[in-house]
């Protein structure tokens, strides 16, 4: 029952997407606008299928259908609700499938959005490249990754279950979901990109009108990462939460593009520059989700994060193959329309800055793609096996950090066009000064190492940068200045920031030791008291648990543990943390004891500032949810380029013009007078 309904619901949604395309497509090239409404209706067959197969799924593993071979694979009766219905996206169809579902919702979303709209052949377009993008998803799955596929051979009475690491903690039912709504929501940006290529429009209005959708799906692959992080810290029992894997990397890169692409934005609306450049970081963008679908579920690369080997790489490398030519031949062939009217009058500028800030990033997603993909080109090439670790990582990309977060510092204050020095002075003031008291206190108090005095004395700068901009913000506008994507932004900075001197403190000051102790037995370390108390065992349908009893700075009592399930051959540690707002006290169970009276082996890390990372990845989500609100409008000028509005300028640019800053501004159009000026109809071309 649910391999056949969970089948005729993909085939359903698969013939609403090539339906949807054809007749949007015949629509947009005869100029029929019954034929785009009719097009845009597919949308809820594609969302229907796709949520009856999700249905038909999750009732198969709650139900225990083991008729299903992802089932038999992947639940058993001892497996705890919660983790049957996260083993949807415990292996390879069922991942493939929640991609579908979430895809689907956006292209709902975006039909509602733009209902009005729907006759606008950049919309038509666009609607159709995201109905192409579903054919391929759903088309997978009735092919190469069948979530239904039903069980040949004996009956199955009881499955193995999840992957152990897949049901040890809560954090497994957010972290996927949230990092494909991030992943699969820049198929919407891509489309319009594609669209804007197609129809020759390929001035700013496209990406006015989706700079949300990049913004929204750009603050859900964040949170995703930190999760991530976190639940690879919780989890593990490394005592890290960062490691350069390869399906952290994955991930990674697509959002180091994103980023670049978020600021590089603001430059062609205001200037109307870089276009070749946005519309390719858009489009690499997208490519770069596919790449890291093909590198994290084919099976090619090894990883602790990867729990699925499957045949599916050749039809997703075909895909990522005809996206990228897609993506070349529609430049190519647009270039003579992309050629921007502005360029850069002045280095020192707010639109210098945001070049050489998207220059660094792309270098940084360069080195982390090479150094990603190079074990699999070694391969190829003789045959080699390279493994690419964390020293490659940590040398190549410090020194771009290092100068990202000075750029994060200097931008904000810059105006547009050209800065003069004493400008500069004035407004890097406290910033700098803020930057010099901060090394002096590092160095006072004992903080040594190049790395991390650079990471604390810039994280310093970009801070008091981006406070310097709130403060006057909040000043001139009331709680109200600190809505919109200016100043959202700077929030996003302050989260940044705090991730990025945490990440250096905690990698830089780490502390690692192993203590044997019998039972009462009391051993110092790093300031720290642990008294070892003993062991507990706890047995359960779903695994068997070996606990020792650690009583720290004789206060509570943690308790660091190793796992038998029923399907893994070696144990599984789940250790102990600490968490404070200074360091992390991470136990492990090492070696338990031979007899009930021996020692215990228990590991010990401790790790300053950890608990940052998890706080700047909020401060992230915070800001993000201000910047994507619009701000107090500002007054701009009426030429359709630089007639839209909040497009970053700094608060004393919107109080004052000092010497080398932008002219003063003519009144602006309102929403009223100009509904179409955020929309397509505004600089078209």
């Amino acid at each position: 029952m649910n391999a056949s309904v969970g089948v005729a619901a993909i085939l359903l949604a698969l013939l609403g997407a090539v339906a949807g395309a054809v007749t949007t497509t015949v629509g947009v090239v005869k100029g029929r606008d019954r034929l785009m409404r009719t097009g845009r209706s597919y949308v809820w067959v594609v969302l229907l299928g796709a949520v009856i197969a999700t249905v038909a799924l999750q009732h198969a593993l709650i139900t225990r259908d083991y008729t299903l071979a992802y089932v038999a694979h992947n639940d058993g009766n001892g497996t705890p609700l919660l983790f049957r219905i996260t083993a949807m996206w415990s292996d390879l169809q069922g991942s493939i499938l929640l991609w579908a579902l979430v895809l689907a919702g956006y292209l709902a979303a975006m039909a509602v959005h733009f209902r009005a709209r729907i006759t606008d052949p950049l919309v038509a377009w666009a609607t159709v490249v995201g109905f192409l993008v579903a054919t391929f998803f759903f088309g997978l799955m009735l092919s190469a990754s069948d979530p239904f596929d039903r069980l040949s051979g004996a009956p199955v009475t009881n499955g193995p279950g999840p992957d152990p690491l897949l049901q040890d903690h809560l954090l497994v039912a957010f972290h996927p979901p949230l990092l494909y709504l991030g992943l699969v929501g820049f198929t919407i940006p891509f489309a319009f990109a594609v669209a804007s290529l197609i129809t020759g429009r390929v001035g700013e209005g496209w990406m006015v009108e989706t700079r949300r959708w990049t913004l929204f799906a750009w603050a859900f692959l964040s949170i995703g990462i930190v999760l991530g992080a976190w639940w690879s810290y919780q989890v593990l029992g490394w005592g890290g939460f960062w490691a350069w894997d390869p399906v952290e990397n994955a991930a990674f890169i697509p959002w180091l593009t994103a980023t670049a692409y978020i600021h590089s934005v603001m430059v062609q609306e205001r200037r109307g520059m870089l276009r070749v450049w946005n519309l390719s970081l858009v489009m690499a963008t997208f490519s770069l989700t596919i790449l890291g679908t093909f590198l994290t579920r084919s099976g090619v690369l090894n990883s602790v994060h990867s729990f699925s080997n499957s045949n599916i790489g050749p039809e997703l490398l075909g895909f990522f193959g005809v996206v990228v030519a897609t993506a070349v031949g529609l430049l190519a062939w647009r270039g003579d329309r992309l050629r921007s009217p502005g360029m850069i009058d002045s280095p020192v500028s707010r639109e210098g800055a945001f070049l050489a800030n998207n220059l660094l990033f792309g270098a940084f997603a360069l080195v982390v793609l090479l150094g990603t993909v190079f074990p699999l080109i070694a391969q190829a090439v003789n045959g080699s096996d390279i493994t690419v670790g964390a020293p490659y990582f940590n040398q190549l990309t410090m020194p771009i950090v290092v100068c990202l977060l000075f750029l994060m510092a200097v931008a904000p204050v810059l105006p547009w066009r050209k800065a003069s020095a004493e400008l500069l002075r004035t407004r890097l003031r406290w910033p700098a000064g803020a930057a010099a008291l901060c090394l002096l206190l590092c160095v006072v108090f004992g903080v040594r190492g190049l790395n991390p005095l650079l990471a604390f004395g810039l994280g310093a700068f970009a801070a008091t940068s981006a406070l310097r901009q709130l403060v006057l913000a909040v000043r001139r506008q009331g709680r109200r200045g600190l809505v919109g994507r200016v100043n959202g932004g700077m929030i996003v900075h302050l989260g940044v920031v705090v991730i990025a001197v945490a990440f250096a403190a905690s990698h830089s000051y780490t502390h690692q030791t192993t203590l044997a102790l019998a039972p009462g037995q009391t051993a110092r370390f790093e300031g720290h008291s642990f008294q070892y108390l003993g062991m507990r065992s706890t047995a359960d349908s779903q695994k068997s648990t070996l606990s020792a009893r650690v009583r720290v700075d004789g206060g509570q009592v943690y308790a660091p543990a190793i796992s038998q399930y029923p399907i893994a051959a070696d144990t599984v540690g789940t250790p102990s943390v600490r968490s404070r707002l200074n360091d992390d006290l991470y136990l492990t169970l090492a070696n338990p004891p031979a007899t009930a009276n021996g020692a215990a082996t228990i590991g010990v890390t401790v790790e300053p500032l950890v608990m940052w990372v998890w706080i700047g990845g909020g401060i992230i989500l915070l800001g993000t949810g201000l910047a994507a609100f619009p701000g107090k409008r500002r007054r701009r000028p009426t030429d359709p380029v630089s007639a839209l509005p909040d497009d970053g300028g700094s608060v004393e640019d919107m109080v004052a013009k000092p010497a080398g800053a932008d002219p003063e501004p003519a009144p602006a159009l309102t929403r009223s007078r100009a509904p179409r000026l955020r929309g397509w109809r505004a600089a078209q071309s």
